[in-house]
Protein backbone atom coordinates (compact mmCIF):
# COMPACT_ATOMS: atom_id res chain seq x y z
CA UNK A 1 0.00 0.00 0.00
CA UNK A 2 1.38 3.03 -0.72
CA UNK A 3 1.02 5.91 2.07
CA UNK A 4 3.04 8.93 3.30
CA UNK A 5 3.32 9.73 6.76
CA UNK A 6 2.89 13.92 7.44
CA UNK A 7 2.69 16.51 10.47
CA UNK A 8 -0.87 17.47 10.61
CA UNK A 9 -2.23 20.71 9.12
CA UNK A 10 -4.38 22.95 11.23
CA UNK A 11 -6.86 22.99 8.94
CA UNK A 12 -7.19 19.00 9.44
CA UNK A 13 -7.27 19.08 13.68
CA UNK A 14 -10.99 18.40 13.53
CA UNK A 15 -10.13 15.17 11.90
CA UNK A 16 -8.79 14.07 15.58
CA UNK A 17 -12.51 13.03 16.46
CA UNK A 18 -12.77 10.57 14.08
CA UNK A 19 -9.58 9.11 14.54
CA UNK A 20 -10.89 9.32 18.85
CA UNK A 21 -13.59 7.32 18.24
CA UNK A 22 -11.71 4.76 15.77
CA UNK A 23 -9.21 4.35 18.91
CA UNK A 24 -11.46 3.31 21.11
CA UNK A 25 -11.76 -0.42 21.81
CA UNK A 26 -14.52 -2.63 21.17
CA UNK A 27 -14.20 -6.01 22.40
CA UNK A 28 -14.96 -8.75 20.78
CA UNK A 29 -18.85 -9.49 20.67
CA UNK A 30 -19.57 -6.31 22.15
CA UNK A 31 -21.85 -3.10 20.32
CA UNK A 32 -19.91 -0.36 18.88
CA UNK A 33 -20.86 2.31 21.25
CA UNK A 34 -22.84 5.96 20.14
CA UNK A 35 -19.91 8.47 17.97
CA UNK A 36 -21.67 11.01 21.03
CA UNK A 37 -19.14 8.63 23.32
CA UNK A 38 -16.44 11.11 22.55
CA UNK A 39 -18.26 14.21 24.01
CA UNK A 40 -17.73 12.98 27.75
CA UNK A 41 -15.07 14.88 29.53
CA UNK A 42 -12.55 11.64 30.13
CA UNK A 43 -12.32 11.64 26.28
CA UNK A 44 -11.95 15.60 25.17
CA UNK A 45 -9.32 15.72 26.85
CA UNK A 46 -7.48 13.89 24.05
CA UNK A 47 -8.86 16.01 21.58
CA UNK A 48 -10.50 19.31 22.97
CA UNK A 49 -8.35 22.92 21.61
CA UNK A 50 -5.80 21.00 20.08
CA UNK A 51 -2.77 23.04 18.55
CA UNK A 52 -1.26 24.11 21.85
CA UNK A 53 2.09 23.80 22.75
CA UNK A 54 2.95 20.17 23.38
CA UNK A 55 0.35 19.12 20.64
CA UNK A 56 1.96 17.02 17.69
CA UNK A 57 0.30 15.12 15.42
CA UNK A 58 1.49 12.74 12.32
CA UNK A 59 -1.25 11.36 9.98
CA UNK A 60 -0.86 8.49 7.39
CA UNK A 61 -2.21 9.99 4.16
CA UNK A 62 -3.08 7.55 1.07
CA UNK A 63 -4.28 8.91 -2.36
CA UNK A 64 -4.55 12.23 -0.26
CA UNK A 65 -6.94 11.06 2.64
CA UNK A 66 -6.11 10.61 5.75
CA UNK A 67 -6.36 7.21 6.97
CA UNK A 68 -4.52 7.40 10.14
CA UNK A 69 -3.26 9.83 13.24
CA UNK A 70 -0.74 9.61 16.12
CA UNK A 71 -1.26 12.19 18.24
CA UNK A 72 0.53 13.52 21.59
CA UNK A 73 -0.09 15.90 24.16
CA UNK A 74 0.66 16.81 27.64
CA UNK A 75 -3.04 16.28 29.61
CA UNK A 76 -4.24 14.28 32.37
CA UNK A 77 -5.79 11.38 30.73
CA UNK A 78 -5.68 7.53 31.39
CA UNK A 79 -2.25 6.93 30.55
CA UNK A 80 -0.89 10.13 32.56
CA UNK A 81 2.71 9.95 34.78
CA UNK A 82 4.02 13.63 34.84
CA UNK A 83 3.53 16.84 33.95
CA UNK A 84 6.37 16.62 31.01
CA UNK A 85 5.19 13.18 29.61
CA UNK A 86 2.99 13.62 26.37
CA UNK A 87 0.53 10.93 26.21
CA UNK A 88 0.01 8.85 23.11
CA UNK A 89 -2.87 7.99 21.34
CA UNK A 90 -2.95 6.23 17.73
CA UNK A 91 -5.68 4.92 15.36
CA UNK A 92 -6.26 3.78 11.58
CA UNK A 93 -9.75 3.53 10.00
CA UNK A 94 -10.49 -0.13 10.51
CA UNK A 95 -9.38 -1.20 6.64
CA UNK A 96 -6.17 0.23 7.03
CA UNK A 97 -5.09 -1.20 9.81
CA UNK A 98 -3.14 -4.77 10.07
CA UNK A 99 -0.99 -3.44 6.88
CA UNK A 100 2.03 -2.13 8.83
CA UNK A 101 0.96 1.58 8.84
CA UNK A 102 0.08 2.36 12.24
CA UNK A 103 3.64 0.92 13.22
CA UNK A 104 4.93 3.35 11.04
CA UNK A 105 3.25 6.22 12.22
CA UNK A 106 4.54 5.08 16.23
CA UNK A 107 7.96 4.79 15.19
CA UNK A 108 7.72 8.19 13.20
CA UNK A 109 5.86 10.12 16.30
CA UNK A 110 8.73 8.26 18.38
CA UNK A 111 11.49 9.78 16.66
CA UNK A 112 9.75 13.03 16.58
CA UNK A 113 9.45 13.12 19.97
CA UNK A 114 13.13 12.44 20.52
CA UNK A 115 14.06 15.04 18.27
CA UNK A 116 12.03 17.38 20.13
CA UNK A 117 13.99 16.95 23.43
CA UNK A 118 11.27 14.36 25.54
CA UNK A 119 12.58 12.07 27.41
CA UNK A 120 9.64 9.28 27.24
CA UNK A 121 5.85 9.08 26.21
CA UNK A 122 2.78 7.31 27.79
CA UNK A 123 -0.26 5.69 27.05
CA UNK A 124 -2.88 3.60 28.69
CA UNK A 125 -3.92 0.27 27.15
CA UNK A 126 -6.42 -2.31 27.89
CA UNK A 127 -5.31 -5.37 28.92
CA UNK A 128 -7.63 -7.26 25.97
CA UNK A 129 -6.39 -4.57 22.95
CA UNK A 130 -4.05 -6.72 20.40
CA UNK A 131 -2.54 -3.40 20.64
CA UNK A 132 -0.28 -4.02 23.63
CA UNK A 133 1.64 -6.25 21.21
CA UNK A 134 3.10 -3.72 18.55
CA UNK A 135 2.87 -1.08 21.46
CA UNK A 136 5.73 -3.35 23.03
CA UNK A 137 7.27 -4.06 19.68
CA UNK A 138 8.06 -0.89 19.34
CA UNK A 139 9.59 -0.38 22.31
CA UNK A 140 6.97 0.53 25.27
CA UNK A 141 7.05 -1.12 28.28
CA UNK A 142 4.19 -1.71 31.44
CA UNK A 143 5.07 0.29 34.16
CA UNK A 144 1.57 -0.02 35.87
CA UNK A 145 -1.54 -2.24 35.44
CA UNK A 146 -4.92 -2.37 36.73
CA UNK A 147 -8.22 -5.15 36.70
CA UNK A 148 -8.44 -3.50 32.79
CA UNK A 149 -5.21 -1.56 31.78
CA UNK A 150 -1.36 -1.43 31.08
CA UNK A 151 -0.20 1.73 31.90
CA UNK A 152 3.03 1.78 29.41
CA UNK A 153 6.01 4.17 29.05
CA UNK A 154 8.37 3.89 26.39
CA UNK A 155 11.89 5.77 26.62
CA UNK A 156 12.68 7.72 24.22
Amino acid sequence: MDYRIREIRENEYCILSEFLYEAIFIPEGTEKPPKSIIEQPELQVYIADFGKSDDWCLVAEVKEKIVGAVWVRIMNDYGHIDDETPSFAISLYEEYRNMGIGTVLMRDMLEFLKNKGYKQTSLSVQKANYAVRMYQKVGFEVIDKNEEEYIMVCRL
